[in-house]
């Protein structure tokens, strides 16, 4: 269990904090909107607030609890970004290499122009698709529930990524070798299955399976026991389960955590397949701000992370002016993105007071995490509502808990 000091040890305001479990507990949880939530926050390597309310499982009346279980689907895609950038500090890939290197069925992938699968008009691209076109969601690939495009479309219907009935990573990987993209690598960003991709790559360079190489590098190390990819028989107890708003703005259970497909799994999702607890997380984003080491223990160089965090689109621009499609975890006002991270890179544009260079990522399941080091601050964010953007989460987090700092 998470040791905490008090908010006004770390300059921050306990009754401006205490607003946030009243805000989450009056707005969302008492009203059944979400099932039960869990926010914590830290500044300094210190946590200081915890909010733990409402349900893990409403159906059998399960309370949420610090050691819940929950699915943190796409903050995975930070973890497996920074295990790819510990294959890069030894020399085992550059960010400009061509993804055919590693998967040369992939050399010559086209473009869509025109038609439905599988009678595509295609061209080809005009570069080839780099890792960093990867980490950076530039590729040209997509994810079949955008429900954007005609490619969008044949994702749904191949059932790419999916990850049923013994599907794996390198069944996905063929199946995108006879796809063509969305768009050249690097002329767009486009939320996709790039980060699955990824987490081949580590399989690739390392000769390790992903989840043997995330825990090797990254669980033991901090101490991250909960996380993985399938949920342990003796931690079932406390899997929560997961929700979705259906169109009458009801709650609904999509996963019974007691029953769920998590127990066995053959498709080691890199970009969304992971479980975690908040603390298991927050040890993660505590490396990040104490750039990439904890108690002596390393797990990335702080350049590294330097680079990660950077805001790696073209010309320094901001979401607004390069992504395609209206789904993100992010907003795109005053927002950058580097190498598995969105970043602040205009606070008065992006509307509210997280510094200049916080970065962050989210999940499907609204949960949500950031990282501010000018403030040397850490949030964790959990619940499990699926779309992660039916409620601005992240938003008012940040306009309640950026009013604590003294």
């Amino acid at each position: 269990m998470l040791d905490l000091v008090s908010p006004e040890a770390v300059g921050m305001d306990s009754g401006q904090l205490a607003r946030v479990g009243e805000h989450l507990g009056g707005r969302y949880v008492d009203p059944a909107k979400i099932c039960g939530s869990i926010a914590l926050v830290a500044r300094g390597g210190r946590p200081c607030y915890l909010d733990v309310r409402g349900m893990r499982d409403v159906e059998r009346g399960t309370p949420m609890t610090e050691d819940s279980i929950l699915r943190i689907y796409s903050m995975t895609k930070p973890i497996t970004s920074v295990a790819l950038m510990t294959l890069h500090e030894r020399g085992l890939f550059s960010l400009d290499d061509p993804v055919h290197r590693f998967i040369p069925e992939w050399r010559d992938l086209k473009v869509w122009k025109a038609g439905n699968y599988p009678l595509f008009a295609t061209e080809d691209a005009r570069r080839p698709m780099t890792i960093r076109h990867l980490l950076m969601h530039t590729s040209g690939l997509t994810y079949d529930f955008l429900r954007a495009t005609n490619l969008d479309a044949a994702y749904r219907k191949l059932k790419v990524a999916r990850g049923e009935d013994g599907y794996t990573v390198r069944d996905m990987i063929e199946q995108l070798a006879q796809l063509p993209l969305e768009f050249s690598p690097g002329e767009r960003w486009n939320y996709s299955v790039a980060t699955d991709v990824l987490g081949y790559l580590i399989e690739v360079m390392s000769g390790r399976s992903l989840p043997d190489y995330l825990r090797e590098t990254i669980f033991e190390p901090l101490g991250m026991r909960d996380t993985a990819f399938e949920i342990a028989g003796d931690k079932v107890g406390r899997f929560a389960s997961c929700y979705e708003r259906n169109l009458n703005k009801e709650m609904v259970l999509q996963d019974d955590g007691q029953d769920s497909g998590y127990a066995k799994r053959t498709f080691y999702s890199g970009g969304g397949g992971l479980i975690s607890t908040v603390g298991d997380y927050y040890r993660f984003a505590d490396m990040l701000l104490r750039g990439g080491s904890v108690d002596g223990r390393r797990i990335i160089g702080r350049k590294t992370l330097d680079l990660m965090t950077a805001n790696h689109l073209p010309g320094g621009m901001d979401m607004t002016q390069i992504a395609t499609g209206s789904f993100s975890e992010a907003a795109y006002e005053g927002v950058g993105f580097g190498l598995g991270f969105a970043m602040t890179v205009d606070p008065v544009r992006n509307g509210h007071p997280a510094s200049r260079g916080t970065f962050y990522w989210g999940g499907l399941a609204s949960t949500l995490f950031w990282v501010d080091p000018a403030e040397e601050l850490v949030v964790v964010f959990m619940t499990q509502l699926m779309p992660s953007r039916t409620f601005n989460f992240r938003g008012q987090l940040e306009n309640i808990i950026y009013a604590a700092l003294k």
